[in-house]
């Protein structure tokens, strides 16, 4: 069965607050795949691969945030599926 991706660029408060750790949690328990990152222009990028519906409760999810968060906006972009099996983080873009 395929899976849908997107890419998400989350904009705000977002890097020094936990969001990376955060994300990973929030994606693992919708069992959804992929990675976060953070950019050097001060933003979080995640890809995540799932099924629709687990997708938009990460899409709603990362438009909240974790606590410390202020996220002024959620880009998304549809994307491929990498292959990724788990959730991870990965190095600074």
């Amino acid at each position: 069965m395929a899976r849908a991706a997107l890419r998400l660029i989350v904009r705000g408060r977002v890097q020094g607050v936990g969001y990376r750790w955060w994300a990973v949690g929030q994606a693992s328990a919708l069992g959804v795949s992929g990675w976060v990152r953070n950019r050097r222009d001060g933003s979080v990028e995640l890809l995540a691969i799932g099924p629709a519906d687990a997708l938009e409760a990460l899409v709603a999810a990362c438009a909240q945030g974790p606590a410390a968060a202020s996220v002024t906006a959620v880009d998304r972009t549809a994307a491929a599926d990498d292959g990724s099996q788990a959730f991870e983080q990965r190095p600074t873009l």
